[in-house]
Order: structure tokens, then sequence, then C-alpha cells
């Protein structure tokens, strides 16, 4: 039962408050066993955090620099593609329009 409160504590906790609570164990001035009794965690949490830390750091310095590429949701990229039809279709319309005026206006000529 103490492992289901030991994770509900730590879900409570927002990434930069245990990011804070990281740094604080880092830096030595108080102890760990202090830290973890004034945020009510466990030894095994700050443990967690300074793995989910290392693998961060490890994940952002393995990225190459440069662009980050982006992804779109799925469901975005299928309304863009549809839309994207949508105004290819018009413009072939308006195409086809305007050569049709333009030989009204030249009088049956294609050309000027």
């Amino acid at each position: 039962m103490k492992k289901n409160t030991q994770n509900r504590q730590l879900k409570k906790l927002s990434a930069e408050k245990k990011y804070q609570i990281f740094l604080e164990a880092q830096r030595q001035d108080k102890t760990a066993a202090e830290i973890l009794r004034r945020e009510g965690l466990y030894s095994t949490d700050l443990a967690r955090i300074r793995q989910h830390v290392k693998e961060g750091a490890l994940e952002r310095l393995k990225a190459k620099p440069g662009r980050k590429t982006q992804t779109v949701p799925q469901q975005d990229y299928q309304e863009l593609k549809s839309d994207l039809e949508k105004k290819e279709r018009v413009m072939a319309e308006m195409s086809v329009e305007l050569m049709v005026l333009k030989k009204k206006v030249n009088g049956g000529s294609w050309e000027r």
C-alpha cells in the first residue's frame, strides 16, 4: 500500500518542482534526507527523479544540432491535405474560366 502513496505523491509534483528538488540535492548544502523529509518523498523518489533528469539530459544531448523536425497529428495532416486538394480544384476551375473569358474577349481567338 505504501507504493501507491509513494507514486501518487511523486505524480503530484510538476516537472519544474522535480527539477528544483534535483538541483537542491545536487548542491549538497542540505542533506538528501532533509530535502526528502521536507517534500514528503522517499529516497526511491529522489533516485527516480535523478534517473529522469539523466535520461532527459542524454536524450537532449543526443539530438543533432539544427532545426528540429516537427510532427503534425494525423488528423491535422488529413485536414490540411483535403484543404490543399480543394484549393487546387478551385484554382483549376478558375484557370478554365480565365481561358474562356480570354477567348470571349479576343473574339474566339486564344491569342491577343
